[in-house]
């Protein structure tokens, strides 16, 4: 059995990784860390567990008895409790946070889209799990770096649901304001990018042109939407022939035939895209549930890979037909 740590528990992540990981058929929690909520059970925050756990939170870290601890903290949080903490060395460590996403001097964390890193990952001892609008963009994308066609500014929209802004309300995730409401927030500048065109870079070799990303706020509480439309002379009957081959060893990203909707992925890990052409442009959907493929899904799909146990293991969930 992997014996697992998570620090951060009481948010919307820490909440679905403890979904997957109690009915995970190789994995066991020896602690789930919050300083806040230390001494409560589990499902006195995560109310939709009641029946599967009576786990407490723990203020306590017994860091040396876990083979892998998952950081859910928020961002910036992960460095400064790396740091401050004595983490066994043979400790592997998964941050869902951004602060190890970007490859730096000095930083040895593996960025883990098992799409294009996954034998990097097999070999990781820290994994630095990508970003859920990063995650649906990147897999619309990839494929299309493959074939180098990414030689102009990509226009890409994504709108996510309300639990990608976390569990602590705002003004913008109350249900009164976001009920039968749409915004755009950070247009141009979200964090999401510079990730985003690290990897298209690798892929392709170089990146010199623009990824102009706008996010929505869409008034439903969890998927992402995207589309991204790149400029190119390429035959569709090629690009399609590309996207099936890039993921045809990807247990969870599938190429589809048709158009897609969000309620193909809502409560699974997959990720689904599907490509269009019109003219001499390539109309991209990819879609992922923000929770899951765009976070702990795909931080648990991590694990698996590390520990070389079945990357599908604890992950095959099925859509809700509705």
């Amino acid at each position: 059995m992997i014996k697992i740590g998570i620090i951060g528990g009481a948010g919307y992540t820490a909440g679905e990784l403890i979904r997957l990981l109690i009915h995970h058929p190789q994995a066991e929690i020896v602690f789930i860390h919050s300083e806040s909520n230390a001494g409560n059970r589990i499902t006195d925050v995560h109310e939709g567990l009641y029946g599967d756990t009576d786990m407490v939170f723990s203020n306590e870290l017994p860091l040396a008895d876990v083979d892998v601890i998952f950081l859910c903290l928020g961002h910036g949080k992960s460095e400064a409790f790396i740091t401050t903490h004595d983490i066994p060395e043979i400790v592997k460590i998964i941050d869902l946070a951004q602060d190890f996403r970007l490859a730096a001097p000095g930083n040895d964390f593996v960025y883990g889209l098992p799409e294009i890193n996954r034998e990097r990952i097999s070999q990781a001892q820290h994994v630095a799990n990508p970003g859920c609008f990063a995650t649906c963009i990147q897999l619309g994308l990839l494929p299309s770096a493959c074939m180098g066609l990414l030689t102009n500014d990509v226009m890409v929209n994504a709108i996510t649901g309300s639990t990608g802004a976390g569990q602590k309300p705002t003004t913008t995730t109350h249900f009164s304001w976001r009920n039968n409401n749409m915004s755009i927030y950070k247009p141009f500048t979200h964090q999401h990018v510079p990730e985003i065109c690290q990897s298209l870079a690798q892929v392709q070799g170089h990146l010199d042109v623009a990824i102009d990303f706008i996010p929505y706020r869409g008034d439903f509480a969890r998927g992402i939407f995207a589309t991204e439309v790149v400029k190119t002379t390429a035959n569709i009957e090629d690009i399609v022939k590309t996207y099936q081959d890039f993921y045809a060893d990807a247990p969870f990203t599938h190429y589809v035939e048709k158009p897609l909707d969000l309620k193909q992925v809502v409560n699974t890990n997959k990720a689904l895209v599907h490509c269009e052409k019109y003219g001499d442009k390539l109309l991209i959907t990819s879609c992922i549930d923000n929770l899951l493929k765009g976070a702990v899904g795909q931080a648990v799909e991590n694990m698996n890979i590390m520990f070389g146990i079945d990357e599908m293991a604890g992950l095959r969930l099925k859509p809700s037909a509705f």
